[in-house]
């Protein structure tokens, strides 16, 4: 089974933030983790242009925009991880007592994205040359908290996908169906359309 670890993954969430032209891809449900991690990055600086003043309100609608389409991209993505790991552990006989875990490790490797992101950044606010002494203290403690916690999901994410690979334990694909980007299901866009 060639199942990626939680070292791999935060190891390629890292060196892809370190630097953008980084890839991993080598088959299974790597791709679609460089695909998660690639939108919840392209998110994040979206989300941090979105909080401007200092710009016309069409460039925040813009970003707003942008937003909906890299957050279904990543939800895309997250279902796909998940199909890919559970293709390869299509053969593995489950248990009857087998436990159901309440979330994906597609989900999982988003989460372990978005920490990757947060320490990337909480790791600049701890270089900052401009900013205070108190500052800087407060952030390296909130970094020492955000390694902490990837470490802790990094571990629960191995001994899933190892429960998964043993039969004792199993997810399912969840769709999101993510109904505000879907223009049959969105009544401010289909309740345009039939008013036109």
């Amino acid at each position: 089974m060639t199942q990626p670890s939680a070292q791999d993954i935060t190891r390629a969430q890292d060196g892809f933030l370190a630097d953008a032209g980084w890839t991993k891809s080598d088959g299974g449900a790597w791709p679609f983790i460089e695909a998660n991690h690639r939108c919840n990055k392209l998110l994040w600086d979206e989300e941090d242009q979105a909080r401007r003043k200092d710009v016309p309100e069409s460039a925040i609608a813009a970003n707003k925009r942008a937003i909906d389409g890299y957050n279904q991209k990543r939800n895309d993505s997250i279902e796909r991880i998940d199909e890919c790991l559970l293709a390869e552990l299509e053969g593995v006989a489950r248990r009857s007592d087998a436990r159901m875990n309440s979330e994906t490790a597609g989900a999982m490797i988003d989460r372990l994205s978005i920490l990757a992101l947060r320490i990337f950044h909480m790791r600049l606010q701890t270089r900052r040359t401009d900013a205070s002494r108190e500052h800087i203290e407060t952030c390296v403690a909130k970094l020492d908290r955000l390694e902490e916690q990837r470490r802790d999901l990094a571990a629960c994410l191995d001994r899933l996908l190892a429960e998964c690979a043993a039969g004792t334990a199993y997810f399912k694909v969840y769709r999101q169906f993510k109904m505000y980007n879907d223009p049959t299901l969105n009544p401010y866009l289909y309740g345009r359309k039939q008013s036109d």
